[in-house]
């Protein structure tokens, strides 16, 4: 047993109901996902809680009330990835599902998994992420809009959808200086935006993009980096059989925006873009060479915000030490 938990939490949640189990109990408890609902099971469940670890999945924002009230009363809680708790499942041939099963699982998951499962915490980040989401959904809408206001019979509604396409640019706008208020007001996602920006087909809205869904750039190698954004190629080959490698895997919202990067930087008269027509000159496919052009971005991306908060580092200790040698002159 742990020596920091003594109990383990695993909480499944829904959008109306939450189900909790802590591990070696072979029932688990459901509660409502509302400030009434959590405080009754904060108050049932208190001695296990304040003494263990809660363990709960990403849910599309639904679990940020459980967090939030479990943290306010100092509770440890650690946000896990979906699809590692996924597979932990599957690693016990367990093929059946259901709130109660993932409630338990979770449990599990938290009681094996203990010793290298940070411990959630809301930062510049996560705002960063959340608002840029809010953006990607409302530039959605104004295409769909656009798209219907466009199609044939669309003009007998025009000036409806003038007044929502209106709307949401407002909208855009209004996230766009939440956006920029918030990379202002933190030096680090300040620094980290404007080196993106120093790679080639990486723009303002691209970098806020990368930081938002990739906020561990910097701080990996390269292959790392590279499978994380979802387009390092995994091999294929098996026996005397060697086949095409493909990418796979990876953060889901990040191969579109580098997509779009490459094909930026590609056209660009860089050294993406020279790389990107050396690779159609040896009879690459224009598909295989973007892809290489994208995982060249990202890679490169996360060198140099490594190099720059290596140094920030450096200027922070030399710094420290000049104030310590300070305090030791006689006055």
């Amino acid at each position: 047993m742990s020596t920091l938990y003594t109990h383990f939490i695993g909480i499944d949640i829904g959008k109306f109901e939450c189900v909790a189990n802590v591990y070696g109990s072979k029932t688990t408890t459901s509660f409502a996902n509302n400030s009434d609902g959590i405080t009754k099971f904060y108050n049932e469940f208190k001695s296990s809680l304040e003494k263990g670890l809660v363990v709960c999945e990403v849910t599309g924002g639904y679990e940020r009330l459980v967090i939030e009230q479990l943290q306010n009363h100092e509770i440890a809680v650690h946000r896990a990835n979906g699809r590692q708790v996924k597979n932990f499942i599957r690693s016990y041939g367990i093929i059946g599902k259901n709130d109660h099963i993932d409630a338990k699982a979770l449990g599990a998951y938290a009681f094996e998994r203990h010793p290298k499962l940070a411990l959630y915490e809301r930062n510049a980040h996560e705002s960063l992420r959340e608002a840029n989401e809010r953006r990607d959904d409302l530039v959605r809408m104004r295409t769909a809009e656009k798209n219907r206001s466009s199609a044939p019979g669309g003009q007998s509604c025009a000036t409806s959808f003038e007044a929502v396409i209106s709307v949401l640019n407002a909208q855009i706008e209004l996230i766009d200086t939440k956006i920029a208020t918030l990379i202002a007001s933190d030096p680090e996602l300040l620094m980290k935006i404007e080196m993106l920006k120093t790679v080639p087909g990486v723009g303002n809205v691209v970098a806020t993009a990368i930081l938002s869904h990739m906020p561990e750039i910097g701080t990996m190698n390269q292959k790392q980096a590279a499978s994380l954004a979802g387009v390092a190629p995994h091999p294929n080959q098996s026996g005397m059989k060697n086949g095409y490698r493909r990418t796979r895997g990876g953060r889901r919202q990040m191969r579109p925006i580098l997509f779009m990067s490459a094909l930026s930087a590609s056209r660009s008269k860089s050294v993406l873009g020279d790389f990107y027509q050396h690779l159609l000159g040896n009879g690459k496919p224009k598909m295989c060479a973007i892809v290489a052009v994208a995982r060249k971005i990202i890679v490169i991306a996360n060198a140099r915000i490594k190099e720059a908060l290596a140094a920030a580092q450096k200027n922070d200790e030399a710094l420290a030490s000049l104030k310590r040698e300070d305090s030791m002159v006689p006055a």
